[in-house]
C-alpha cells in the first residue's frame, strides 16, 4: 500500500478544496427538517452543476471519472470544509453502485442522471415491522400483473422517506419460497396509487424516517433491478456499500476527530485531564479507519473483492462514531444539554445532535450483533450456532 499521493491526485485535492472553501454553505437548517431539506437539495444541484456531486461517475452522468483514491480525497475535503450532509446519499452511495453493477444500459441512462442532479431522491425500503436485521424474513410481496407487479405490505425506518420521490427494496415474488429465495429487487414510485407514506419522528423530533404502506402499487418490469427471484444477491451488493466505505468514508470521521481536538483545546482548562487520552484515542481510531480503508481500496484496485470485510468496517465506524460524540459530550459537561440552536449552545448544539444520530449506527445497515456473527462465520471460520 503506497500512502503517497501522485501529483495529479494532489492537484485534484487542491481544486476540490478551493471550490468547496469558496462555495460550501455552512450552518444550514437540519437536513431532515421541512425548512432545511430544500436548501440541502439546492446545494446538491449546485454540486451537480459544477461536476462535484458524483466525482467518480462517468462524465455522461455528470461525473469526473475520478479514481477511487480521488473520490476518497474529495470526501476528505468535503468534510474538512464543513459542507452539508448529503440529501442524495441513499441514491448515490447505496443504490447507484447496485445500478452500475446490475442495471441494464436503459436503466442506467434513465436513473443515474436524475439521481446525480437531485431531480429524484431515493429512500431504502429494507426493514419491515417483523424483519429488521433478519431481512430474509420479510413478508412484503409482489404479485404478477400485466407488464409488471403489484406490491403489498409495509416497509419501515425508510431513511428520508418523507422527502423522497422513489424507494428501492426487495419483495417476495415467489409465494412458495422461504428466506433468501424467491425475492426480487424493485424500484418504487412513492407517488404511485396504492402507496402511503407516513413520517416517523427521530429522537430530535425531525421527520428523518418514514413507513411506507403498499396496497396494490404497480411497478413496471422496467423497474425490476437484476433478475426476478435473484433479489437477495442484488440486495447484498447494496448492503455491502452501506456497511463499507461507500456510505461512511474516512473523511467524515477525520473531520469529526479534528473538531473534537479543537473542542478539547478550547476547554482543556475546564475538564478532567483524563479526557486528553480519550481525545487522542479518537484521533487514532479515525486514522486507523483511514489506513484500513486505503488498504481495502488497494485490494479493490488489484482486482480483489472486499466481501465480508465490510462487516469489520461497519462495526468500527459505527462504534467509533458513538465514542467520538460521547467524548465531546463529556468535554462539554452540562453545556451539552443545551437544545440545538439555542443561545449559548456550543457549535449550535451539533455535538448532542450528532450523538443522537450516532446511536443508530450500531443498528442500521445490519445490527453490530449480526455483523459479529458474520465475521465469526465468514472471516474467522467459526461454526454457526
Amino acid at each position: 500500500m503506497d500512502l503517497n499521493y501522485t501529483e495529479a491526485e494532489e492537484a485534484f485535492r487542491a481544486e476540490a478544496r478551493g471550490w468547496l472553501e469558496a462555495n460550501a454553505p455552512r450552518d444550514l437548517p437540519p437536513l431532515d427538517s421541512p425548512e432545511g431539506f430544500p436548501l440541502h437539495v439546492a446545494w446538491e444541484r449546485k454540486l451537480f452543476e459544477n461536476r462535484w456531486a458524483v466525482v467518480s461517475w462517468p462524465e455522461a452522468y455528470g461525473g469526473r471519472e475520478a479514481s477511487i483514491i480521488e473520490w476518497l480525497i474529495f470526501e476528505e475535503e468535503y468534510y474538512r470544509a464543513g459542507a452539508p450532509q448529503r440529501a442524495t446519499q441513499n441514491g448515490i452511495f447505496l443504490l447507484a453502485p447496485t445500478v452500475f453493477e446490475f442495471g441494464t444500459p436503459e436503466q442506467q441512462d434513465r436513473i443515474l442522471p436524475r439521481m446525480a442532479s437531485a431531480e429524484e431522491l431515493w429512500c431504502q425500503g429494507w426493514s419491515e415491522p417483523g424483519a429488521g436485521s433478519d431481512l430474509a424474513s420479510l413478508t412484503s410481496r409482489a404479485e404478477r400483473a400485466d407488464g409488471g407487479w403489484r406490491l403489498y405490505g409495509q416497509k419501515t425506518w425508510c431513511t428520508r422517506g418523507t422527502f423522497s420521490d422513489r424507494m428501492f427494496g426487495i419483495f417476495r415474488t415467489d409465494p412458495d419460497s422461504e428466506r433468501h429465495r424467491g425475492l426480487t429487487y424493485m424500484l418504487v414510485d412513492l407517488s404511485a396509487d396504492g402507496v402511503t407514506v407516513r413520517p416517523i419522528d427521530k429522537l430530535d423530533g425531525e421527520e428523518g424516517f418514514a413507513e411506507v404502506f403498499l396496497d396494490g402499487a404497480f411497478v413496471p418490469d422496467d423497474d425490476v433491478l437484476g433478475e426476478v427471484g435473484q433479489g437477495w444477491s442484488v440486495a447484498m451488493a447494496t448492503a455491502g456499500s452501506e456497511r463499507g466505505l461507500t456510505l461512511r468514508s474516512p473523511g467524515r470521521f477525520l473531520a469529526t476527530a479534528q473538531r473534537l481536538i479543537e473542542l478539547y483545546r478550547r476547554r482543556r482548562d475546564q475538564v478532567d485531564e483524563a479526557l486528553r487520552e480519550r481525545v487522542a484515542r479518537m484521533w487514532m481510531d479515525a486514522e486507523a479507519y483511514r489506513l484500513y480503508t486505503l488498504q481495502s481500496v488497494t485490494r479493490i484496485i488489484e482486482g480483489e473483492a472486499v466481501g465480508s470485510d465490510s462487516s469489520l468496517m461497519k462495526i468500527h465506524w459505527s462504534e467509533m462514531d458513538v465514542a467520538l460524540h460521547e467524548t465531546a459530550l463529556d468535554i462539554l459537561g452540562p453545556d451539552a444539554e443545551l437544545a440545538f440552536g439555542s443561545d449559548g449552545a456550543v457549535e449550535r448544539g451539533e455535538w448532542m445532535k450528532g450523538y443522537l444520530f450516532a446511536l443508530s449506527g450500531p443498528i442500521y445497515a445490519g445490527t453490530n450483533e449480526i455483523q459479529r456473527n458474520l465475521i465469526a462465520e465468514r472471516i474467522l471460520g467459526l461454526p454457526r450456532r
